[in-house]
């Protein structure tokens, strides 16, 4: 006979309390986003920063798996409704369905946590229906109709998908599913340390084992993610967390020791530290987001370098110029972020269509504000982690069709898709987020 005692009421009531809290702190991250337009980074921070390091864990999971794939659970959730919920309960029902659809939690826990959480959430009137409405979808698991929109099967907006289709072509298919995959955790290795090798062996004696990118020589890919703070080397700047796609500016950039560089939107500052990290460089750091920068400084202390870094905006350079003209000048542009859904999947609902276009008019300003700090001769690199031809090359074809001094250099490389100028990256390709780089050299006056 099992020694095991028997949960009390008052343990079991706590239990649930303490699933539910998950719950209702998953549930009001996801209507953080949709109803009021914050991101879910802001949202989870605000929100669960009092769970321990597990329930915080999970909060995430939940919240983003819910946001990845919010048009096809809503499409689930929705011919059960008799009428539009409020807000806080559809996110609520949402966290429910995604829990029993995709996670590894036993049907019964889901449903009643998630029922405890609609209390906490002072929508107790709503308890019979969550559960009514979570079983009912557990009884009819693999009967419902799919929707085989696009938008609905790829859990993206319409207009988004329209874009997409248009810029991608037969691809647009795999692009989708690409920005729905979970990203892996990429490494950048410090050269000033010795090869990225070195570090791979550095992390095999902590049990951690790891891939060498084929097409950037700084990229290790775990094979399982961890904490910064469990990386070997962190601490101290031997490796850094940067997706291989944002490692390939500092490559086509190209700068050499005694170059004096611009890194125009430097903030947090993974890009500024890798350029300092491979050359010996007079590196201006500018950004426009103060806060931010305060990470940059944090990103620079932690690997052993150093930069002037001004807050201040890169597309008004009679604020913080000198006169003196740059080698080489990084713009990677504030842009729409669409290369990055599968780390952001709120972008997909927090984006709207002016926003790309106003977001290309403010790429084509910087670019033609830049351009006249660079020195004949001088290389300047720009990229978006965009997937939108918009963001990419027609901001470039716009900008060399008037300017005449300059020319575009062609990217010799093994990754990504050539277009009419520069390179794309579609989302998971080689394992990279998504990106459009282009690279302009200054033609002697």
């Amino acid at each position: 006979m099992s020694n095991r005692r028997r949960p009390t009421r008052k343990h079991a009531d706590n239990e649930s309390v303490e699933g539910a809290e998950s719950r209702a702190c998953a549930a009001r991250a996801v209507a953080a986003v949709m109803d009021d337009r914050r991101s879910l980074d802001a949202a989870l921070a605000g929100i669960s920063a009092d769970l321990g390091v597990n329930d915080r864990g999970l909060v995430s999971a939940m919240a983003y798996g819910v946001l990845r794939d919010y048009r096809r659970l809503d499409a689930l959730l929705s011919p059960r409704l008799s009428r539009k919920p409020q807000p806080l309960l559809r996110a609520l029902l949402l966290v429910g369905i995604y829990q029993l659809e995709s996670m590894r939690v036993p049907p019964h826990a889901a449903v009643h946590a998630s029922v405890a959480a609609s209390a906490l959430l002072k929508l107790g009137k709503a308890r019979g229906m969550v559960n009514a409405i979570l079983r009912g979808h557990q009884r009819d698991a693999g009967k419902a109709v799919e929707d085989r929109t696009p938008g609905v099967r790829y859990s993206y907006p319409d207009w988004l998908v329209e874009r997409i289709q248009a810029d991608w072509g037969s691809q647009w298919p795999g692009v989708l599913e690409g920005g729905n995959r979970p990203a892996p955790m990429h490494l950048r290795t410090n050269a000033r340390f010795g090869d990225r090798f070195v570090a791979m062996r550095a992390l095999e004696a902590h049990g951690l084992t790891s891939r060498a990118a084929r097409v950037c020589d700084s990229v290790l890919t775990l094979d399982t993610p961890v904490a910064a703070r469990d990386l070997p080397g962190f601490d101290e700047g031997r490796v850094s967390i940067q997706d291989g796609a944002a490692q390939l500016a500092t490559v086509l950039l190209g700068a050499r020791n005694g170059d004096r560089v611009l890194d125009a939107c430097a903030a947090p500052g993974n890009k500024s530290a890798h350029l300092l990290e491979r050359a010996d460089i007079d590196l201006l750091a500018l950004d426009i987001d103060a806060e931010r920068l305060q990470t940059l400084d944090e990103t620079l202390t932690r690997v052993g370098r150093s930069a002037r870094v001004e807050v201040a905006d890169a597309a008004e350079p009679d604020t913080w110029w000198d006169g003196r003209l740059f080698d080489r000048i990084l713009l990677d542009a504030p842009c729409s972020g669409t290369g990055v859904i599968r780390r952001h999947p709120d972008i997909k609902w927090l984006r709207r269509p002016a926003d790309i276009s106003a977001a290309a008019e403010r790429q084509l300003a910087m670019l033609q504000a830049l351009w006249r700090t660079l020195a004949p001769g001088g290389r300047l690199v720009y990229a978006t982690c965009s997937i939108l031809r918009a963001e990419g090359v027609d901001v470039i074809a716009a900008f060399l069709a008037q300017t005449e001094n300059a020319r575009e250099v062609a990217i010799d490389a093994r990754w990504g898709f050539a277009e009419r100028h520069g390179r794309r990256l579609a989302p998971g390709m080689h394992g990279f987020d998504g990106f459009y780089y282009a690279v302009l050299e200054r033609a002697a006056d």
